[in-house]
């Protein structure tokens, strides 16, 4: 990459990074006095029979950063401050898909009422869309992938090598994808830090990748730059103790975003080794056919128990079972396991498996 080009990926960066930061101030407090809001079950308050109630669907502002960092991008071409190597209209059609999806992770956000959830006994005020809505709706974050035939038909499968998919790539599994990487994001989750921890970490190792093996790829490395800046900017607001909850506009988007990152970046057989906490996760919960609490029993100490004693249907069951967690070393253990994931990915590439 040459020095231009550099530039061309921090500037958007730092405005994505900017955005962000100020957006999830205002979106915290709007979104609260709006009543877009959703319990801490980790948390003990004065009264320890109510949970905490937190600002919810903060992924809002997360994707006015990464839009406005895309944007920044497109009119510093368009006015000749540099020339673009990449196609604004695959820009533009990355942009629309986050926002298509972010859409309906907020229409999923702000369905605030209060219902029993039966498999755990616990009372909350988020219902959310119903199970078979969400990978329907979803969809959308697709069509406009589709629409520009994003990507290649010929995928590299870690182990396997190339196989061309043809038409079946933009037709089938490019739709599937974007259903599966958004919806499977959204099931590891309920922790401090934890979504955008982990989601850091993965764009972090995407950063990586295309610096060091797809160069001439800007299109990836842009994407995972903006991404990783509007995840550090909005990561304070929600580590531990969160001041807002990323929601479901956080999950779909990051999910959407991810699979733009992939297939643009040709990035799909690294990606799967990057996603793989989260495929492990979706088997995890397969087990009890999605009817999974994620979240940990407080108990008299602080620490975490896990919902269903020695039985695993999440990875932060399996870390609560280690020993004693605390809220924050269940995301920390979590993180390391993302961080671990992204190494091996690296060093596959390297060794030339993928």
């Amino acid at each position: 990459m040459a020095y231009t080009t550099f530039l061309t990926l921090i500037v958007p960066a730092i405005i994505a990074f900017i955005i962000t930061a100020i957006a999830t101030e205002f979106v915290m407090g709007y979104m609260y006095s709006s009543g877009v809001v959703a319990e801490d079950h980790n948390k003990e308050t004065s009264n320890r029979r109510k949970p905490k109630i937190l600002p919810s669907s903060g992924g809002i502002a997360v994707v006015f950063g990464l839009i406005t960092g895309m944007l920044t991008y497109a009119f510093g071409g368009s006015i000749g401050a540099f020339s673009p190597v990449l196609n604004i209209s695959d820009l533009l059609a990355v942009a629309l898909s986050i926002t298509l999806i972010a859409l309906v992770g907020f229409l999923d956000d702000i369905n605030v009422k209060s219902k029993r959830i039966m498999a755990t006994g616990i009372k909350d005020i988020k219902q959310g869309l119903k199970k078979w809505q969400k990978p329907l709706l979803t969809v959308v974050g697709a069509l406009p992938l589709m629409a520009i035939n994003a990507g290649v038909s010929t995928i590299t499968v870690p182990f396997l090598g190339p196989v061309d998919f043809g038409l079946l790539y933009p037709v089938l599994i490019l739709p599937l994808a974007v259903i599966f990487v958004s919806n499977a994001f959204n099931l590891l989750g309920g922790f401090d830090g934890l979504q955008p921890g982990m989601a850091m970490i993965a764009s972090l190792g995407f950063i990586a990748y295309f610096i060091i093996f797809q160069p001439n790829i800007y299109i990836g490395a842009l994407l995972s730059a903006l991404m990783f800046a509007s995840l550090v900017a909005f990561l304070p607001f929600n580590k531990y103790p969160a001041r807002i909850i990323p929601g479901d506009s956080f999950t779909y988007a990051i999910g959407a975003i991810l699979v733009a990152i992939m297939v643009m970046g040709n990035a799909e057989a690294f990606g799967m080794i990057v996603f793989a906490p989260w495929v492990i996760e979706f088997f995890l919960h397969l087990r009890r056919k999605f009817d999974v609490r994620d979240l940990g029993i407080r108990q008299k100490d602080g620490t975490l128990a896990a919902p269903y004693g020695k039985s695993i249907y999440s990875l932060t069951h399996l870390v609560m079972n280690m020993g004693r967690m605390r809220e924050k070393q269940v995301t920390l253990y979590l993180c390391l396991m993302e961080t671990g994931f992204v190494i091996l990915g690296l060093l596959l590439k390297a060794l030339g498996f993928l």
